[in-house]
């Protein structure tokens, strides 16, 4: 495994450790570039999720009761996604607190957002490793997601209440 220059380093300076996130920030994106995750495919995935979210008969009404400016959600979502996939660290927001706040999400929701969200991904493939990796990252939020909701609603007997859902 490659060390990192903080390996050597216990106390870097303020500038290294600036040096070293960018660093990383930069290998990331290329890494996901590489396999064609680039910022107009993040901007087609969102706005093609999007349109099937709204046309959806279950997760369209929870959407737009919420949501009176979908060009300002759309824009939200696309820096939430880039943060995630290319660690642009751009996004400012909570989306535990956003969820936790919609009563009545339970594991077939999250379930069918990750259904929904699979089809557009299949549907946009440029990689199968693209596929696999956005996939894996919705998974992981999806399960997050619904295990706080869960935690809250029922204690610790919640921990793994995403354990269960769909895979890419």
């Amino acid at each position: 495994m490659p060390r990192h220059s903080h390996h050597d380093n216990p106390n870097p300076t303020p500038a290294e450790i600036t040096a070293h996130a960018a660093a990383a920030r930069a290998r990331k994106r290329a890494e996901a570039e590489a396999i064609g995750i680039d910022d107009d495919f993040v901007a087609q995935l969102v706005e093609s999720f999007y349109a099937r979210i709204r046309a959806d008969a279950l997760l369209g009404p929870i959407f737009a009761a919420r949501i009176a400016d979908w060009p300002l959600h759309r824009d939200r979502m696309k820096s939430f996604w880039r943060s995630i996939l290319h660690n642009s660290g751009e996004f400012a927001g909570n989306p535990m607190a956003k969820h936790l706040a919609i009563p009545g999400l339970e594991r077939d929701h999250f379930a069918h957002w990750l259904n929904l969200f699979y089809a557009t991904l299949r549907e946009l493939e440029r990689h199968p490793a693209a596929t696999r990796m956005v996939g894996t990252r919705a998974r992981m939020i999806a399960d997050s997601l619904l295990t706080g909701i869960a935690t809250r609603d029922k204690g610790i007997g919640g921990a793994r209440a995403g354990a269960d859902l769909p895979q890419v």
